[in-house]
């Protein structure tokens, strides 16, 4: 089996294992919701494509995240324009978006949370299962047509069973992409990088040789200083290269990774291939091509040492070039210029993870479905956050106000609105005067629309990476309740753990040669376990479901 292949039989097991799959399809809208009384404000005959308008004025509550950036204002085109649309009035308890998580948690386990809990992503859910304070959203999931037309157009059921619990069913409604979305990568001076006759690198490999060569031209520099550290050490660069080496790390490191030529799962810290990817970025500091700081820095300051010709390469995502990377440097150095990356190949190849396919999405209140306007509530979700028009919507705004619309259906900004620098001289902003793009709503979607407020430079990047492996999604391991309270214990400690020792590796606080007692070390924490457990659960999965 050649590395690129092989490629596609490695994905990571759920943190818990509970986001894995139960049995696969079938079960859902098996409550017979067709028959619901609790139909008020519902249409009667409600299909995918169709504006939803309830038959009477609803209101529904609603947990948000309020960022910072463009906190919500009571006059927002969004909310009225919400209850022209569908006769619905949104009532959200506003939450800081930097207590979000914390704020969800009390309200759920309080019994006090909204109905409509906005904001969740696949896994955070795992945490309300058990205690019956949320939803179990795949039953009555026969009252979205559009959501379950998007599932079936774009060959979503593999992702979606990904999201199953022990018993089956699934208890967050996630955002859907028609495509995987890969945002981040890392993003170069090609100033510098012209200068120097260098072209951008496509590989890791590459990256290596690049920063060479720069170091060698600004000796008394580190090439690359990174960021997104300051929640977890290493947390995007880490993540994003263990999908190259084919493995998991960073944001997205999970105890057990499925292993396609083992047919089982494996204790991911003890693969060969993430002691690669550590070796990898050893080298990197030990030959003083990456910035030491970079595990340990804010981003404030990463952004300072890139904006100021201190370094060349920082990791990013689309809004950081044009939010921050190129308004720095514009003041800084006229003359400077900004792109991201190819997403760099590892030796496993040229991979991304279709797991991007989901997004954050949105929870629900159990208590909701007592509602006499649960059906309602049920086909507004539906039509808000899964028909092309709701998310056309939520994303642009209101055609003639925010945006124009040719006959091509290429969507313009209006002359006085700016979003992401699309429209630099509109003195009103999408986000922070009108609502809409904001981070509750605006997620997932055709590919078409997800693009159509990138910029040119960010259109060419998705085209780089457009003929991209994918990975396999892991195979079904549901854990019982018992089992999932087993792993709990587990995962918190050998988590932190591999993530100390990874970054002690790295910076050379720690010797490769103990490589095999840190090994050790996470078996004596749980690691043969907690893969004992996930595989077992897989061996009973093969064993019900043939």
């Amino acid at each position: 089996m050649s590395q690129r292949t092989r490629a596609r039989g490695l994905a990571a097991a759920a943190a818990l294992a509970l986001a894995l799959t139960a049995c696969s399809g079938g079960s859902d809208g098996d409550e017979e919701t067709s028959g619901l009384d609790n139909r008020t404000g519902a249409m009667e005959d409600y299909a995918a494509g169709d504006q939803f308008t309830a038959t009477e004025p609803l209101t529904f509550s609603m947990l948000f995240s309020d960022h910072p950036n463009y906190p919500s204002q009571d006059d927002w085109l969004l909310w009225s324009e919400i209850t022209d649309r569908t006769n619905v009035t949104l009532d959200p308890t506003l939450v800081p978006m930097s207590d979000y998580e914390q704020k969800r948690s009390l309200l759920i386990g309080a019994g006090d949370a909204p109905s409509i809990i906005a904001k969740t992503y696949p896994g955070q859910e795992d945490a309300f299962v058990s205690s019956g304070a949320i939803l179990a959203v795949s039953d009555y999931v026969d009252l979205m047509p559009n959501y379950q037309q998007k599932v079936a157009d774009w060959g979503l059921e593999d992702n979606i069973d990904q999201l199953r619990q022990a018993d089956g069913k699934y208890y967050v409604l996630p955002g859907l992409h028609e495509a995987p979305w890969q945002d981040y990568t890392i993003a170069m001076r090609t100033d510098v990088l012209a200068d120097l006759g260098l072209d951008a690198p496509t590989s890791w490999d590459e990256f290596r040789t690049t920063l060479e060569a720069i170091k060698e031209a600004r000796p008394g520099e580190y090439p690359f200083s990174d960021r997104f550290s300051e929640t977890y050490p290493g947390g995007n660069l880490l993540n994003m290269a263990a999908l190259g080496f084919g493995t998991s790390a960073g944001w997205g490191y999970n105890n057990a990774t499925w292993d396609g030529d083992a047919e089982e799962f494996v204790a991911t810290a003890a693969m060969p291939e993430y002691k690669e990817m550590v070796e990898y970025f050893h080298d990197l500091v030990a030959d003083g091509l990456m910035d030491p700081e970079s595990f340990t820095q804010d981003d404030d300051s990463a952004i300072q040492k890139f904006v100021t010709g201190k370094s060349v390469a920082i990791g990013t995502n689309a809004q950081s070039v044009v939010n921050e990377y190129e308004p720095g440097l514009a003041t800084n150095d006229p003359d400077a210029t900004v792109a991201k990356i190819p997403f760099p190949c590892g030796p496993v190849g040229c991979v991304l993870n279709p797991v991007t396919q989901t997004e954050n999405g949105i929870m629900i209140n159990a208590d909701a479905a007592d509602s006499p306007n649960f059906v309602a509530m049920m086909q507004f979700i539906d039509w808000l956050f899964y028909s092309d028009e709701g998310q056309e919507f939520t994303k642009w705004g209101v055609e003639g106000t925010t945006f124009d619309k040719a006959a091509d259906g290429t969507r313009t900004l209006a002359a006085d609105v700016d979003y992401v620098g699309l429209n630099p001289s509109g003195t009103k902003h999408l986000q922070k005067d009108f609502g809409f793009a904001g981070g509750n709503f605006a997620y997932g979607g055709a590919t078409e629309l997800l693009w159509s407020t990138f910029s040119d430079a960010e259109v060419a990047f998705q085209e780089s990476i457009a003929d991209y492996d994918m990975i396999d999604l892991a195979p079904p391991a549901p854990l019982d309740e018992a089992e999932n309270e087993q792993l709990t214990l587990i995962d918190t400690t050998l988590r932190d753990a591999v993530s100390q020792g990874t970054i002690q590796f790295i910076l050379g606080q720690r010797d490769l040669s103990e490589w095999d007692a840190f090994v050790a070390d996470l078996e004596g924490k749980g690691a043969t376990q907690y893969v004992d457990v996930v595989n077992g659960a897989r061996d009973r999965y093969v064993a019900d479901n043939g």
